[in-house]
């Protein structure tokens, strides 16, 4: 979901590959949505912050809209 924009939704992001290899930017930018290991799952307001790491991280994270 690139270019996802800011709302009051949440969001349901899972980290699916890991950050092995990744540049230490991306590995904080990882670690600053609250994701810890491959497989791990956080749910966040879609705010302009939160969406703006979430285009970055799009190749290794799994967007979701809780049900």
């Amino acid at each position: 979901m690139k270019n996802l924009t800011p709302s009051d939704a949440k969001l349901n992001i899972t980290l699916v590959r890991s950050v092995a290899g990744r540049t230490p930017a991306q590995r904080e930018t990882v670690r600053s949505l609250g994701l810890k290991r491959v497989g791990h799952t956080v749910e966040r307001t879609a705010d302009a912050v939160t969406v703006g790491m979430v285009n970055k991280a799009v190749s290794y994270t799994h967007l979701t809209l809780p049900t």
